[in-house]
């Protein structure tokens, strides 16, 4: 009867797991230097919004610092923006129109703030609920 000697293959794979248990700790890692970035720890800053009521009348709400709303003219509107801006320049301010309110009253507001170098204006709206999509 044949039989194949396994003992020969097992005195290699222990010597192979010796060396390999010998080397691997002196295998060294590789360390990646990432690069730091100064803005990517900041959180996002709360848009300022200009609120236009059904009766035409401005407001600003500041979600930053509250939800209360400030009655303000429409000739000091920028002047307040530019005021609320004034930490951060970057921050965006939102119209948010009442449904009842001419569509040319809210672009007035719109290029008011555009020709004062008012940056990042955006409208806000109100998300259709499911139901009332047909």
């Amino acid at each position: 009867m044949n039989e194949i000697n396994v003992v020969p293959y097992i005195d290699v794979m222990l010597v192979l797991l010796v060396i390999f248990m010998v080397t691997a700790p002196m295998i060294q890692t590789g360390n990646v230097d990432l690069p730091s970035v100064g803005k990517s720890s900041q959180p996002p800053v709360a848009p300022l919004e200009v609120i236009i009521k059904a009766d035409s009348s401005l407001a600003i709400r500041d979600r930053a610092k509250g939800s209360a709303e400030q009655v303000v003219a429409r000739a000091d509107l920028a002047a307040r923006i530019r005021e609320a801006q004034a930490a951060n320049p970057q921050q965006a301010v939102l119209i948010a129109g009442d449904k009842s309110v001419r569509y040319e009253a809210v672009l007035a507001v719109m290029d008011e703030l555009q020709r004062q170098q008012v940056t990042k204006i955006g409208l806000l709206v109100q998300p259709v609920a499911a139901t009332q999509v047909k």
